[in-house]
C-alpha cells in the first residue's frame, strides 16, 4: 500500500510544452508504471497536439474528462504557476503536485484562499514531489535512489528527501512513500498532514521526518506525535542559526525572537518521544536501530 499515489493513478502535466515539463514527464513516464499513469498534457495553445504520444489539451478539465486523470504536476513558469493551481482545483482534481520555485507570496496567498471548501489536496509549490517506489514518481526526485518498503519520508528539503532515501536503501530499508512537501512560507500538505497518512496505512511501520529551520511546522507535528503516532519517528532538522529575522535556505525559513532555530526544533520532538539527529549521514543508521 502506499499514501496519496500508486499504480493506479493517472496523471496530467501542466506545462508539458516547456523544458522542464518535457524532461521530468519523460523521467516519470519511464520510471516503473509511468507510461500507463502519464495520459495527458495541457497547453490552451497546443491542444490536439502530442508529446511523445502524450495528448495535449486545451484545459485541465477537458484533460481530466477525456482521461479520467484525478492528479496534476506543475512546471508552470512562477508568474502563471498559482493560475494553473487554481484551474486544476476548479477541475475538481483529487492531487496537484507544484513544483515550480519562486511564485509570489501574494498569488499562494490568494489560491490558499480560493482552496477552501475543496477537497483537491496541494502539495507544494517549490517541492520535489513524490514516489511511490517501483510503481509511480511524480516530480523531480531520482527513481533509481529509492527501494520498495515499509518506511515513510516527509521532508521539507529536497536534497535531503533524497539523501533520506538513499540512505534507507544502504541498509536494505524500503520506502512505502517519500514526500517533499516543500519549503514555502504559503503552500499545502504539511508534515502533521503526511504523518496522520503514514500513521493510517497498514504498509509503512516507520518514519523520517526532515524538517528545517523557520515557523513552527515540525514543532506542532512533534506534539501531535506524541498524543497520537503509534509507529516510530526519526526526526532531523536542516539548516544552521540564523540571526533573528534573517531569512536562510527556503522562503519558508525565517527565524524570529529565537523561534524556529534547528536547537529549538530538535529539543521540542525530542521532548515528544521523536528520536532526532544532529547529523544528517546518520538518519537512515538511527532509524535502523529504533526498528
Amino acid at each position: 500500500m502506499s499514501i496519496l499515489i500508486n499504480q493506479s493513478t493517472r496523471v496530467i502535466t501542466q506545462g508539458i510544452t516547456g523544458k522542464t515539463g518535457q524532461f521530468h514527464t519523460r523521467m516519470c513516464r519511464d520510471y516503473a508504471n509511468g507510461r500507463h499513469c502519464f495520459v495527458a498534457g495541457v497547453n490552451p495553445k497546443k491542444a490536439g497536439e502530442d508529446f511523445e504520444g502524450i495528448p495535449i489539451y486545451g484545459s485541465v478539465k477537458d484533460a481530466k474528462e477525456q482521461t479520467g486523470a484525478t492528479v496534476s504536476v506543475i512546471y508552470v513558469p512562477p508568474p502563471f504557476a498559482a493560475a494553473a493551481i487554481d484551474e486544476a482545483v476548479d477541475a475538481g482534481l483529487d492531487l496537484v503536485v507544484c513544483i515550480t520555485e519562486g511564485i509570489p507570496v501574494r498569488d499562494m496567498i490568494r489560491t490558499r484562499s480560493r482552496m477552501q471548501g475543496k477537497s483537491t489536496i496541494l502539495l507544494g509549490p517549490n517541492c520535489p514531489g513524490l514516489i511511490t517506489p517501483d510503481e509511480i514518481k511524480i516530480g523531480i526526485m531520482p527513481g533509481h535512489i529509492h527501494k520498495k518498503g515499509r518506511i515513510g519520508v516527509v521532508s521539507r528539503s529536497g536534497t535531503l528527501t533524497y539523501e533520506a532515501a538513499g540512505q534507507l536503501a544502504e541498509f536494505g530499508l524500503g520506502q512505502s512513500t517519500v514526500v517533499g512537501i516543500g519549503g514555502d512560507p504559503v503552500g499545502g500538505l504539511k508534515h502533521i498532514d503526511v504523518l496522520k497518512m503514514f500513521n493510517d496505512d497498514p504498509d509503512t511501520d516507520a518514519v523520517i521526518m526532515v524538517g528545517e529551520i523557520g515557523g513552527d511546522a515540525e514543532e506542532t507535528c512533534a506534539r501531535w506525535i506524541k498524543l497520537h503516532m503509534s509507529k516510530p519517528v526519526v526526526g532531523f532538522i536542516a539548516g544552521v542559526t540564523a540571526p533573528p529575522g534573517k531569512r536562510m535556505g527556503h522562503a519558508g525559513a525565517i527565524i524570529s525572537g529565537g523561534k524556529g532555530t534547528a536547537q529549538e526544533k530538535l529539543s521540542v520532538m525530542e521532548e515528544c518521544g521523536i528520536r532526532v539527529t544532529r547529523n544528517p549521514a546518520e538518519m537512515g543508521k538511527l532509524l535502523k536501530s529504533v526498528l
